[in-house]
């Protein structure tokens, strides 16, 4: 479990978290959403650790990571794995030695436990034999599988991920959006998504966060959502015209 707590940051004198406190859960896909701006990226960044909060504590199984030092935070951060929005893959790299790359950097392994490890990954995302090829051979949808594969190669009890969704086609999107929560219940995963996609939230919505403007505005899950009917999260979710009148169409 991981828990947010009046968690506040500005830059410079612009605030971008207004004090957030959350609850994510193990086991489930925790998703954050909220329009472009609304402080939902600031929040995962401060969570795995790439920005600092000005004030408040995370903690992860009840560990504080904002009062760690250097040492332990490393440690923690081997618990950690990250889906990036666009992957971020090693062009020059195979798709083996990406997915390998956080064993080389954070284990006394040996290669051929490695490659073990790396071959169980690739097959755990339907990408077996895929090992010599390199991102510049594969699709959209495989290189996202390859970023999981490698978020989950040092069998992390955090996964965070940022946009899984984005740049895929609406197909391609169910496809990750299933691997991603048949993963985290597989394994007991506590999972933090920043998205868009409402596709995601209605499909794997265990737990929702909306932030608007740098506060919680609402939390619930992907069935309770769907019984807002009014104020910035209505808006946010049916954001055409044409939304709202087909959901108020079939409230009738």
């Amino acid at each position: 479990m991981i828990e947010i707590k009046n968690i506040k940051k500005s830059f410079g004198d612009v605030p971008v978290l207004k004090g957030i406190s959350a609850t994510f859960e193990n086991g489930k896909c925790n998703l954050i959403i909220g329009k472009s701006g609304s402080g939902k990226t600031v929040a995962l960044k401060c969570m795995v650790g790439l920005f600092e909060p000005d004030e408040g504590s995370i903690l992860f199984d009840g560990r504080n990571i904002t009062d760690m030092e250097f040492t332990a935070r490393k440690e923690l951060r081997k618990e950690i794995g990250m889906l990036f929005q666009g992957t971020a893959l090693f062009d020059s790299l195979s798709v083996e030695e990406n997915v390998r790359f956080p064993l080389d950097m954070f284990t006394d392994k040996t290669m051929e436990e490695k490659t073990e490890r790396v071959n169980f990954c690739l097959e755990r995302v339907n990408l077996a034999n895929t090992n010599k090829k390199y991102p510049s051979d594969l699709s959209g949808g495989m290189k996202k599988r390859v970023g999981i594969a490698r978020a989950i190669v040092m069998n992390p009890k955090y996964l965070f991920c940022d946009e899984p969704n984005s740049g895929l086609d609406p197909k391609t999107s169910i496809v990750i959006d299933d691997l991603i929560k048949e993963i985290t219940q597989e394994y007991k995963i506590t999972t933090v998504m920043n998205t868009h996609d409402m596709n995601s939230v209605m499909g794997i919505g265990d737990k929702i966060v909306f932030l608007h403007e740098g506060l919680k505005y609402w939390e619930g899950n992907n069935k309770e959502i769907m019984k807002i009917t009014e104020g910035e999260l209505f808006d946010f979710i049916f954001a055409s015209d044409f939304l709202k009148d087909l959901r108020r169409r079939a409230q009738y």
